[in-house]
């Protein structure tokens, strides 16, 4: 992973200093023609590039932490069945260390040793938690370790917390296809902001900035009154060109927030919605730049 965040950072500053080219006044005087579009075009790919890997760790992460939640769910059924058979829950957590539980098998093969270097369970428990880093596995280790202590019977505890966690994860399921509609409708809605945004960034600011600015020169014939619609009043010539970077900014602005809600929705969790973030401001960025430079605008 550190391979391809440095790869993904040595790349995007290589894009971004390319973007160069196309702006600062040094390149046009030695011939190069100054493009403001595309120096913004270059700069947010570049910027999109460097934080691509972190994007991707964050969405790797986010799949990790689901899959120790359903292993977790796997681990506490077999454990349940090994103890119903007569087995300590000791002895059963060091029989099941060889057993493939995903992402979880480092952490139950490091609780597994601990026991058998004569740590106590509890104790071994509460460091299996903590290295997972899941909250559904920290509470249900919780309730385990809190329940043997008021004396509760093993089985019935262990069975009681898979039987939590599995409609945890049932719930967690069920909100994802409940909502996966609603992130749809997101997408598209947001999506059909860009093209509004462009619309009016190419065509209707540019025909009401010819529109206002013939006014203002018919302001300036003797005996005209004009339309005036110049800068300030004045008759001054409106310049569209400036409202590119306020719509930009709008559709970035919308676009990060847009992706943290839909995240908070669908997963419970705005760190989930890191990607879908990167995903709308990609799409902002080189779509409402693309279209300035493709269109020549």
């Amino acid at each position: 992973m550190k391979r391809g965040v440095i790869a993904g950072v040595v790349a995007g500053v290589l894009i971004i200093l390319s973007s160069l080219l196309f702006y600062l006044p040094y390149f046009e005087s030695i011939g190069m023609k100054q493009n403001t579009n595309l120096f913004y075009f270059l700069l947010g790919t570049g910027i999109l590039v460097i934080l691509f890997p972190f994007v991707v760790n964050s969405i790797t992460q986010t799949r990790v932490e689901r899959e120790k939640d359903e292993m977790f769910l796997e681990f506490s059924r077999s454990l349940v069945e090994t103890v119903e058979s007569g087995t300590p829950i000791s002895k059963g957590i060091i029989n099941m260390k060889n057993k493939s539980f995903g992402s979880l098998s480092p952490h139950i093969q490091k609780l597994a040793n601990q026991i058998e270097l004569g740590i106590p369970v509890k104790d071994a428990l509460e460091v299996f938690a903590y290295d997972t880093k899941s909250r559904t596995i920290m509470r249900a280790i919780t309730l385990i370790r809190e329940a043997e202590k008021t004396g509760g019977n093993i089985s019935t505890i262990l069975e009681s917390v898979a039987a939590s966690v599995s409609e945890i994860e049932k719930l967690r399921a069920e909100r994802r296809a409940a909502i996966s509609a609603i992130v749809v409708e997101g997408y598209i809605i947001f999506f059909v902001f860009i093209i509004i945004i462009i619309v009016m960034q190419l065509q209707i600011i540019p025909m009401a900035a010819e529109i206002a600015n013939l006014g203002s020169q018919g302001s300036d014939l003797p005996g005209s009154p004009g339309v005036g619609f110049g800068q300030g009043g004045k008759g001054e010539a409106i310049d569209p060109t400036k409202f590119s970077a306020a719509f930009l900014s709008l559709l970035v602005a919308q676009g990060l927030f847009a992706g943290l809600i839909i995240g908070k929705l669908s997963e419970g969790n705005i760190k989930a919605g890191i990607k879908h973030s990167f995903i709308l401001v990609g799409m902002a960025i080189l779509i409402s730049i693309g279209a300035s430079v493709i269109l020549g605008k």
